[in-house]
């Protein structure tokens, strides 16, 4: 679970973090730390070496969600990504796509992952990403995306500030 447990989706709040995110510092060296909350422990961020990960929102348990529920409820946080990628779409223009399921392969292959990559898998963030960058005037890449790591869990939307492009965990990497 996470901090954002049991809030609404507010996309003018959401376009609000993601932007202070754009802003706010990125360590350029150092590991890879999960941050939970002192009090409850839940997930707050994951910060490593050249980037910071967010959530932006979690919506409810999906266990004991079947059928059109489930479908209902995966269709309502996709559109709450697609209203907020529309927004950042505005500010930075169009955005690009970037798979998650080469990460994937790679990790149940065994293979090792870019830190980035490693760090969304470990916080079972396997959507697709939205990704912006440059950014004008600044050396950082944004991203966005919902997922969840299976049918039981409750989807999470995260946003993530890179010091360096943000792409496909490829063959070369």
């Amino acid at each position: 679970m996470s901090v954002r447990a049991g809030e609404a989706f507010d996309a003018g709040r959401a376009v609000a973090e993601v932007t202070a995110l754009a802003a706010g510092p990125v360590p350029l060296a150092g590991p890879t730390v999960g941050e939970g909350d002192p009090e409850t422990g839940e997930w707050r961020a994951t910060t490593g070496e050249g980037f910071r990960i967010v959530p932006l929102w979690e919506g409810d348990g999906l266990t004991g969600v079947y059928g059109s529920d489930w479908t209902d409820a995966e269709g309502a946080a996709q559109r709450q990504l697609e209203a907020l990628v529309a927004e950042l779409d505005v500010r930075w223009g169009s955005h690009s796509r970037v798979a998650m399921h080469p990460a994937l392969f790679r990790r149940q292959a065994g293979r090792p992952l870019p830190p980035l990559h490693a760090a969304l898998l470990g916080e079972d963030c396997y959507g697709d990403l939205s990704v912006w960058g440059p950014l004008p005037g600044r050396d950082r890449w944004i991203a966005v995306s919902v997922g969840h790591s299976d049918g039981d869990a409750p989807l999470v939307m995260v946003a993530l500030v890179s010091a360096s492009p943000v792409v496909e965990a490829g063959e070369d990497d």
